[in-house]
């Protein structure tokens, strides 16, 4: 391998291991969970939301049947009145991944008429980073004693992490490392 791809090289495993570190602190959800994105079986979307704590840069999958769903980010009004004419964004691919990268709601529904007033519609709060902070753990006093004679735990890991919270079968991280690994080869080759 000559200087030039050697150095390519270099550029593309450093480029992969800087987006796996960035998706790998990044959470990602299925809309709805096993049920995904539909108005059968009356999913209680509010409810499924409700129960989570969503993070600048976590990642919601909208899974469903193309033929008869789409997916359309709205303003807060359009999402409480049930308005599909002036969409922020739409997906229509029927497997959608939506990476939440600003904090606040994110209002979603289905344009399908009838859809959203039947209840496929959520409002996703990614929290603030303040609030989402964990306190930092005290920093051991000299000597490596905590002086209130406890030991000083480390940080756990964010409740949210990736490991846990990725999709059985399916990991951002694993088809961005692919996709960069495809890159790598058309560079080197």
């Amino acid at each position: 391998m000559g200087v030039g791809a050697a150095r390519r090289a270099a550029v593309a495993a450093l480029l992969a291991v800087a987006v796996l570190a960035g998706v790998a602190s990044a959470a990602v959800y299925e809309v709805g969970g096993k049920i995904g994105w539909t108005v059968m079986g009356n999913p209680d979307y509010a409810g499924w939301a409700g129960n989570k704590t969503f993070h600048k840069n976590d990642v919601v999958v909208f899974t469903y049947n193309k033929q008869y769903h789409n997916v359309m980010a709205v303003s807060k009004a359009d999402y409480k009145n049930c308005v599909a004419n002036k969409p922020i964004a739409t997906w229509s691919t029927g497997n959608d991944s939506v990476v939440l990268n600003t904090t606040g709601h994110h209002y979603f529904i289905c344009g399908f008429t009838g859809h959203c007033a039947a209840g496929q519609k959520v409002d996703i709060r990614v929290a603030s980073s303040a609030a989402s902070s964990p306190a930092p753990a005290p920093a051991p006093s000299g000597g490596g004693s905590n002086p209130s004679g406890g030991a000083t735990a480390a940080p756990s890991p964010h409740p949210n992490a990736a490991p846990k919270a990725l999709l059985g079968g399916s990991s951002v991280a694993a088809t961005v490392a692919a996709s960069l690994l495809s890159l790598a080869a058309a560079v080197l080759a």
